[in-house]
């Protein structure tokens, strides 16, 4: 083996640049080395090591191997001092490393070419696909070929972001590194932990995901991710939306959509912090966070003025009493855009869900399941006014005060010709309806209720009217003392029905633990004008 490769490659290291040594006066003379060195590493990699043309005379690997090992040693034999031994082996690492990597980057240069020659698709077009790939399916380009990440660092293909898991696995550095990615091309957002993908989107089935009401996912265990919070592996933490307010703003300038989903250590400074720097934000999409409902819409009222659908979900239900009414007038006025409102599992009193839905003037889906203290009177004389008579879609599934004498009110405007745009509508109730005289007296079936006639009138619409079995309502005792020992939870199942719009019966042994009261009768707030609701009510929302 020609050795000199391993002095020449050790002694180039040491050489001095011209500037520090005056006696070199030869300009060449790196041209020269630049020479010597490829003759060398001709001869090595060449001459020496090319196999015979005749196959059968061709030297094996291992002959390579004890060929170099013995020319190595004689080599270490020719050096007396043990210093320069050890120089000499550490040179010959040295240049093993050196000529391994050159190795690498030369192999990962003709893959790289060899897949721009391949790959059928520009790299702007490129881009326009990954730009359609799930957050998922983009990482995994992106590792597959250099190529492949360069076309995946672009921002386009980041507008789009969804980092939901079915269980705790993403953190705030993932979010951050995503978002930043992203820029000022940042249009959706999609964060938390969500159920699985057997939950619909619109369905009454709660997306709620809490420690003590938990749903077994991949038979994870709450346990165990208390037992990795010191490590912040895979927990969202309050600041997880931080990025969105980073570089003045800019992440969340564009931001058109916003889902978030049982992040539980998200609290209202950090949401409402967040939403500053949305004012393009036109979904928006709150699940088993703890956060307040007066403060949220607050700041979607001051931030967000371009809205068109808000879904919210309280994380304790029927707990969360905070909504007041200049707050509803408020967010009427500067959110005019709202075509689509879910608040559930919430205490909502009738007069305030009036002024919702009447001031939104665009309003055709309202969803207000399991939430607390609706009676239903908010429906009177609806349908044939602003704010109101557009609606497609009402959903008043599990309501717990929902009385019966408003559900057939609400029934006979439709027959007589309100809410002529309405296609489904949902009054099921797990525990039946609400009486007119006392809330604890429930009605599982009712005659007063005019549901044949209505599907007469009006065979285009979905009727949903789900309702137990006479006696399968809990005592009252047993409720009270269930409210004491657990919080409330109120998980429903997505409804069905018949194809040809006709009512479902089903029956159902689960129930509520709810608070004693509808509510309504002491729940107005304190200073605030409110009209009765009859006939002939006036509306008070500023236009």
């Amino acid at each position: 083996m020609d050795t000199t490769l391993l002095l020449t490659l050790s002694s180039m290291a040491k050489r001095p640049c011209p500037s520090q040594n005056p006696t070199i006066q030869n300009p060449n003379l790196d041209f020269d080395m630049d020479d010597h060195i490829d003759h060398l590493l001709e001869t090595i990699l060449l001459r020496q090591y090319s196999p015979p043309t005749d196959s059968s005379l061709a030297p094996s690997s291992s002959s390579y191997s004890s060929s170099i090992d013995l020319s190595f040693e004689r080599l270490l034999d020719s050096r007396t001092s043990d210093s320069d031994q050890t120089q000499l082996i550490d040179r010959a690492m040295g240049l093993g490393t050196l000529l391994l990597e050159a190795g690498k980057r030369s192999a990962r240069k003709r893959a790289s070419k060899h897949n721009s020659l391949a790959w059928a698709l520009p790299p702007d077009l490129t881009i326009k696909v990954f730009s359609m790939l799930d957050t998922q399916s983009l990482c995994y380009a992106a590792a597959t070929c250099s190529m492949f990440n360069k076309c995946a660092i672009d921002p386009s293909c980041y507008a789009n972001l969804d980092l939901t898991t079915d269980v705790p696995k993403v953190n705030n550095a993932v979010v951050s590194t995503m978002i930043h990615r992203a820029g000022k091309s940042l249009q959706s957002l999609k964060l938390g932990v969500v159920q699985g993908p057997n939950v619909l989107a619109g369905s009454c089935q709660p997306l709620v995901y809490t420690i003590r009401n938990s749903v077994e996912v991949s038979n994870f265990s709450w346990n165990d991710k208390r037992s990795r919070q010191g490590k912040e592996s895979s927990i969202l933490t309050r600041s997880c939306l931080s990025p969105l307010v980073g570089d003045n703003g800019a992440p969340g300038t564009l931001l058109r959509r916003l889902h978030l989903y049982n992040i539980e250590r998200m609290d209202n400074t950090s949401l409402c912090g967040a939403l500053t720097a949305c004012p393009s934000l036109l979904d928006l999409e709150i699940v088993g966070l703890h956060v307040e409902l007066r403060q949220t819409l607050m700041s979607v009222s001051a931030n967000c003025h371009l809205i068109e659908r808000l879904f919210f979900e309280s994380s304790k239900t029927g707990r969360d009493d905070s909504l007041k009414s200049p707050t509803c007038v408020e967010f009427v006025n500067n959110c005019p855009n709202l075509n689509s409102l879910a608040l559930r599992g919430f205490k909502l009193h009738d007069y305030k869900v009036r002024i919702l839905v009447k001031g939104f003037r665009k309003l055709k889906y309202v969803d207000f399941s399991t939430s607390y203290s609706i009676t239903g009177t908010f429906l009177r004389n609806l349908g044939s006014s602003i704010g109101g008579n557009l609606l497609e879609f009402l959903i008043l599934r599990d309501c717990m005060h929902l009385k019966e004498v408003e559900v057939a009110r609400l029934l006979t405007t439709i027959i007589t010709g309100d809410f002529k745009y309405l296609r489904t509508l949902d009054i099921s109730n797990r525990e039946g309806l609400a009486s007119e005289s006392d809330w604890y007296d429930r009605c599982y079936t009712s005659s007063v209720i005019p549901i044949k006639q209505m599907l007469d009138a009006r065979p285009d619409i979905c009727l949903l009217a789900e309702f137990p079995s006479e006696g399968s309502y809990i005592e009252i005792d047993q409720m009270f003392e269930s409210e004491l020992n657990s919080d409330i939870s109120l998980p429903s199942q997505l409804s069905s029905h018949t194809s040809d719009g006709s009512m479902f019966m089903s029956f159902s042994e689960s129930s509520y633990n709810s608070d004693h009261g509808s509510g309504n009768e002491d729940g107005r707030d304190a200073g605030f004008v409110v009209f009765e609701e009859s006939s002939d009510e006036v509306d008070f929302i500023v236009v």
